[in-house]
C-alpha cells in the first residue's frame, strides 16, 4: 500500500511539471487527478497549478478549486469559482452552486435555478434536488408535474431514490397519470439498487400479493432482512 501511494504521488507530481511545459490545456481527467491530490495530501504545488488553471478560466480547474475551498470553509471564495464555472456550463458547478446555496440559507427559488441548469444536463442529484423543491413547494411554487419529469430525468439517470418516489407518484397519480405496471417496475428497479425503503415496500407486496405480483411469504421475510441490512450499510449512501 505505501509504495502503492508513493507511485501515485510520484505520478501526479510528474504530471504537474509535464502540463507546465507542454503549453497544452489539461483534460478535465487531468485537472481532477491534481485536485484530488492538492486535497487529500495539501500539496501545495498541485494547488498552485490548480489556482493557475482556475485563473485561465477552465471551469473543471474553477470547480475543483472550489470544492477544495468548500472543505475549508471559505465558501465565498468557493460561490464566486462556482458561478464561474457554471456559467460556463459546468453541471457539477451547477449542482453545487445550488447545494451551497440552501446550505448557507439562501432562498431556494436560486437554488432550484441551478439545479435546473444541471439536471438539464443530465445531472441526477440536481434532478431530484429540483423535483423534490417542487414537489414540497419549498421555496417555489409546488408542481406536481414538472417534479413527476425530473424525477424520471434522475431516475433515467440511474438515482434508486428518484425511482423510488416516481413509483408512488404512478402508484398514486400524483403528478402523472396512474399506471400500476409503471410504478411496480420502479419499485423493482429501485430494490434492485439496493434502495432500503423500495426493498422494504417490495416485500410487503409479496407479503399480501396483488394483480401483479403473487404472494410469496418466503421471499418478503428474505427482502424484509435486506432491507434491514441496506438501511445500516447505505446510510451515507442514500
Amino acid at each position: 500500500m505505501r509504495i502503492r501511494l508513493t507511485c501515485v504521488r510520484i505520478t501526479c507530481a510528474l504530471l504537474i511539471v509535464l502540463l507546465a511545459g507542454c503549453g497544452r490545456a489539461p483534460l478535465p481527467a487531468e485537472i481532477e487527478a491534481v485536485a484530488m491530490d492538492a486535497s487529500q495530501r495539501g500539496d501545495e504545488a498541485a494547488e498552485q497549478r490548480l489556482q493557475a488553471w482556475a485563473v485561465d478560466g477552465l471551469p473543471v480547474a474553477e470547480r475543483e478549486l472550489a470544492l477544495l475551498y468548500r472543505k475549508r470553509h471559505r465558501d465565498d471564495q468557493a460561490r464566486d469559482l462556482f458561478l464561474r464555472a457554471a456559467r460556463q456550463g459546468d453541471a457539477e458547478a451547477a449542482y453545487a452552486l445550488g447545494e451551497l446555496e440552501r446550505d448557507r440559507g439562501g432562498a431556494n427559488a436560486h437554488a432550484a435555478q441551478w439545479y435546473r441548469q444541471a439536471a438539464q444536463q443530465g445531472h441526477a442529484k440536481a434532478a431530484l434536488a429540483l423535483a423534490l423543491l417542487l414537489k414540497n413547494g419549498d421555496g417555489i411554487p409546488t408542481d406536481k408535474a414538472a417534479a413527476a419529469h425530473w424525477l424520471g430525468v434522475a431516475a433515467q439517470a440511474g438515482d434508486a431514490h428518484a425511482m423510488f418516489l416516481l413509483s408512488n407518484a404512478y402508484a398514486d397519480g400524483d403528478g402523472v397519470p396512474p399506471d400500476p405496471r409503471r410504478a411496480r417496475d420502479l419499485l423493482e428497479r429501485a430494490a434492485d439498487r439496493e434502495y432500503p425503503a423500495a426493498i422494504q415496500e417490495l416485500a410487503l407486496v409479496k407479503q399480501t400479493g396483488d394483480a401483479l405480483t403473487p404472494k410469496d411469504a418466503a421471499e418478503a421475510d428474505q427482502l424484509l432482512k435486506e432491507g434491514a441490512e441496506h438501511r445500516r450499510s447505505n446510510a451515507q449512501r442514500f
